[in-house]
């Protein structure tokens, strides 16, 4: 087992959201509050980079490097947490540079990450190259990998203190790269957790049911893949109200490409009338800044 390095704030606030368990005909909803885990502008990747950075402190890296869209959540809270430790990092990101940096690239500069920009080159490809040429020790697409999952059944360990009934509630989450579905899974049992797919993944099923190493059957994980959209950079019309309908009702915001969409989810009517649900809210408000079509 892996020491994590402590790099959060810890338990995030569980607060329950009476005014949008109304709208939603639900009898309770609670907000697992992990936007607020304190480090970088918060988000659920604080919980799983407190395993990666444990590693490559463990085999002596100077610097960790990782890759992602340019409005990466991870990136920016990977940058943050490399500043914490005295680490040197390296962002590989999709695509040209923008005209003007907005969002989370204000905030990955302003950590001191370099940033290179992969252009039309494959990004895998991208990475190997600078990270042979750094000695650099890679932290994976969204912090995700079997040591990380750890995490999340951190986190679903809390909800057990924080909310004695949890079996009794299903768990939301949004599905990016799939560690942080995975932990809750692990430690809260596949029938009571969902994760809303946001389209970051071919196959986001096997990538969970890979994470958890044969622990649970991949036909027993509850995937919704309503939400997906035109894709995964995309802001659809359903994302949009989720945002709104949030801030409006709980004074809440959300990410307009994983928080939004499971919120879309729950809007679209997921759940029965009378469930009782607790909605990871995993982070992303910096992201909000990078989309100026909202």
């Amino acid at each position: 087992m892996i020491t994590p390095v402590p790099l959060g704030t810890w338990p995030t606030p569980l607060e329950a959201a009476p005014r949008l368990a109304a709208r939603l005909g639900l009898a309770e909803l609670w907000f697992k509050r992990d936007d607020l885990t304190g480090l970088g502008g918060g988000g659920n990747k604080i919980r799983k980079l407190q395993y990666t950075c444990a590693q490559a402190i463990a085999v002596g890296a100077g610097t960790v490097l990782t890759s992602g869209a340019p409005q990466s959540n991870h990136a920016r809270l990977t940058a943050a947490a490399a500043a914490r430790l005295g680490l040197s990092c390296v962002l590989v990101l999709a695509g040209p540079p923008p005209e003007t940096p907005r969002g989370n690239l204000l905030l990955d500069r302003l950590a001191g990450a370099e940033i290179v920009w992969a252009g039309d080159r494959p990004l895998a490809e991208v990475v190997a190259a600078e990270a042979e040429r750094r000695s650099a020790y890679v932290i994976p697409f969204g912090g995700t990998s079997p040591a990380s999952v750890q995490g999340y059944v951190d986190c679903a360990r809390e909800l057990r203190t924080q909310l004695p009934a949890i079996d009794g509630a299903e768990v939301v989450v949004a599905l990016g790269s799939g560690g942080t579905m995975a932990g809750l899974v692990r430690e809260l049992g596949a029938e009571r957790v969902v994760g809303v797919d946001v389209g970051a993944l071919p196959d986001p099923r096997a990538t969970v049911a890979e994470l958890l190493v044969g622990e649970v059957d991949p036909d027993a994980l509850r995937i919704d893949g309503s939400q997906v959209g035109a894709g995964y950079r995309t802001l659809t019309d359903a994302v949009r109200a989720a945002l709104e309908i949030t801030a409006g009702t709980e004074g809440i915001f959300l990410d307009p490409t994983y928080t939004g969409r499971a919120m879309a989810a729950l809007l679209a009517g997921s759940f029965p009338r009378g469930a009782r649900v607790v909605f990871l809210h995993s982070g992303g408000l910096p992201g909000l800044f990078g989309h100026p079509e909202l």
